[in-house]
């Protein structure tokens, strides 16, 4: 396999890792804050409240699937 394989593969699973929805909704919430940002809004609020739902919702989900 080709380092640059390797490197890619190292980087997707650390940026998604077991969850692509908490790193989808991240992306998401990167992209609202910019958009926010961009408008020049008030944009402070809005990472540390997709990370604590975000959090929120994989956690019950991880408790939901273990049954």
């Amino acid at each position: 396999m080709s380092y640059v394989v390797a490197f890619g593969r190292f980087w997707w699973n650390f940026i998604v890792g077991d969850d692509w929805r908490v790193a989808g909704g991240l992306a998401l919430a990167f992209a609202g804050t910019w958009v926010l940002a961009h408008h020049r809004l008030s944009a402070w609020w809005l990472l540390p409240l997709a990370v604590v739902v975000l959090l929120v919702s994989s956690v019950v989900r991880e408790v939901r699937d273990a049954g």
